[in-house]
């Protein structure tokens, strides 16, 4: 019985050969946001996971749009030029029939910080701080938090312009695909959330008028790019009282897909340190259901899925249309073949590793 896991999907423009995504995943590793020498070796390594779509890592369309020094841009021909360094050789290496995608991002008020593994909180005035910007002057949190500048007129039309410069560079570099960051608190989720868009204006108030930047900018980029598939990540509930909710993660992916965008992909909060998350394996799959449901576009579900036998069961029981696994992969970087073997799927690696599916094969089958 064939997996349905394992199963192609035609999306926008593209065809998947299987259900399995690569979650974007920051590395903070860039240099002024340029790809290095660890993204090469990241992208070549996701290349060959077995995954049939990949998405590289939230991706920021200006140099104050970073979270930390370290993050991935494409604001400049040194950016462009260094991810397609490293696409072109993750290219070389891939499976057949995998798609690239790159995360179009910007931080907003959660810029301007340290790396993740150097504590997380704001750069120091010797460290190179810079200005941070948001839909409202309300900082993410008290304490230890930037207040930002609430963005004029210029100002959005300004980052709306730099989205589609961005869309512009990733179709150059070669990506497949964009997926637009809606999601984790970031510039647009800032602008979609009651909780930090206080404004007054065309661009805050209502949610038709809190969702206005992500759409121009979903317009504007799919104007740019008009050969790559467009997608999106939402945080589908800010897990606040009072904040995005479910019924609001629907509205904006149709609004999306009247945009034209492809999928979306459903995750949640990390918009207020208020926020009270039920995590546990899958616990945001039902945020993709009801938007698949609600909106009907297809989604990809996100959160925690790392067991071959509960993401046959999301996309088997029509719960999304992907899975897109993450850390798993960080774990176990041939997690798309162990799926496969422990589902009982034929799989094909690199002719170069092929030598090790009995491996694969024989751990699965000892752990059923």
């Amino acid at each position: 019985m064939t997996s349905q896991l394992f199963t192609p999907i035609k999306l926008g423009n593209l065809e998947f050969p299987n259900r399995i995504a690569v979650a974007p995943m920051c590395q903070y590793s860039a240099d002024d946001g340029s790809a290095s020498d660890w993204h090469l070796q990241h992208w070549m390594n996701l290349a060959m996971s077995g995954a049939g779509m990949v998405t590289v890592e939230m991706t920021d369309v200006e140099r104050r749009g970073r979270i930390t020094h370290g993050c991935l841009g494409l604001y400049s021909d040194h950016n462009e030029a260094a991810a397609r360094r490293a696409l072109d050789a993750a290219r070389r290496v891939a499976l057949p029939g995998t798609k690239f995608g790159v995360q179009l991002a910007h931080a907003g008020r959660k810029a301007s910080r340290h790396r993740p593994w150097e504590g997380g909180g704001a750069l120091g005035p010797d460290e190179d701080p810079w200005p941070i910007v948001s839909a409202s002057a309300v900082a993410f949190d008290e304490e230890g938090w930037q207040e930002p500048q609430e963005l004029d007129e210029a100002g959005i039309q300004g980052v709306i312009a730099h989205f589609a410069a961005a869309a512009e560079r990733a179709a150059r570099a070669g990506f497949d695909f964009i997926e637009l960051h809606s999601a984790h608190g970031y510039l647009l989720h800032q602008f979609l959330s009651p909780l930090s868009n206080k404004r007054t204006d065309k661009w805050g108030g209502s949610l038709e008028n809190r969702m206005r930047l992500p759409i121009e900018v979903a317009k504007a980029v799919a104007k740019a790019a008009p050969d790559l598939m467009l997608a999106a990540r939402i945080s589908v509930t800010d897990w606040v009282e009072g904040g995005f909710a479910v019924e609001d993660g629907i509205a904006i992916a149709k609004a999306y897909k009247a945009a034209g965008a492809a999928y979306i992909c459903c995750s949640s909060g990390g918009n207020s340190p208020l926020q009270k998350i039920p995590s546990g394996p899958g616990y945001q799959v039902h945020l993709a259901t009801a938007v698949r449901e609600g909106a009907e576009i297809p989604t990809r579900a996100v959160g925690m899925i790392d067991d071959p036998y509960q993401a046959e069961a999301i996309i088997a029981e029509g719960k999304a249309d992907m899975v897109a696994v993450a850390r798993a992969l960080i774990a176990d970087p041939r997690w798309p073949w162990r799926a496969a073997a422990t589902l009982g799927q034929e799989f094909h690696p690199a002719p170069q590793f092929a030598r090790a599916a009995p491996f694969m094969q024989r751990w699965t089958q000892a752990t059923r």
